[in-house]
């Protein structure tokens, strides 16, 4: 097997400092509601996934598991997320409830984080189905939370962006398991995402 051209790697400081800024941008709170003063359009979309560290550890777990998995699964699972989180963000909108999302936000950070945790390499279409269903949950929960009077569309697309950026973060940090340190750092994490939502977890059920 040829070497990887660790040159066009991100250098890991780099990947685990993005990570860690992420991270702490979602804050210690478990709320997803974001302040008055940043509701509205798409700054207020845009920094709603930031304010839920159940949110923001379960995004950067997809861009994680992606890069993990390689390719394709490094781009169809950072694609697939935002696409069907934004279907569950209309059902919000539109007034259709989904039982247990806090649940099955909670469930998502456990599961990804297993599966990066375990190394688990499902079928693609397996990793994507997985995905695609705790989606659904992420994106009622913004849709739920829009503030009145907001544009719906600005907001929706700030969301949808944001997390766009928390799996970027998760596949740079993702691309240092091409170095076996690495590798264990990666999973190491997922431990840690997996934590993290069984914290939740018990606060939601």
């Amino acid at each position: 097997m040829r070497d990887p051209d660790h040159s066009k790697i991100a250098h890991p400081g780099h990947a685990a400092a993005i990570v860690a800024l992420m991270v702490l941008a979602g804050g210690p709170a478990s709320a997803h509601i974001v302040d008055g003063s940043a509701a509205g359009g798409f700054l207020g979309g845009f920094a709603h996934p930031l304010f839920g560290l159940d949110h923001v550890v379960a995004m950067i777990a997809v861009g994680l598991w992606g890069a993990f998995l390689g390719p394709p699964a490094i781009w169809l699972l950072p694609i697939t997320f935002p696409l069907v989180m934004a279907c569950g963000g209309a059902i919000a909108i539109l007034g259709v409830a989904v039982p247990g999302v806090e649940i099955g936000i909670a469930s998502s950070a456990i599961v990804l984080g297993a599966m990066i945790a375990l190394a688990a390499r499902p079928p693609l279409v397996g990793a994507a189905l997985i995905v695609a269903a705790f989606a659904i949950f992420h994106g009622h929960a913004h849709g739920a939370e829009l503030p009145p009077g907001s544009d719906v569309v600005a907001f929706s697309v700030g969301f949808v962006v944001a997390t766009g950026l928390l799996h970027l973060s998760g596949i740079a940090f993702g691309l240092l398991a091409r170095w076996p340190a690495g590798r264990i750092g990666v999973r190491v994490a997922g431990v840690g995402i997996a934590l993290v939502g069984l914290a939740f977890l018990s606060k939601a059920v």
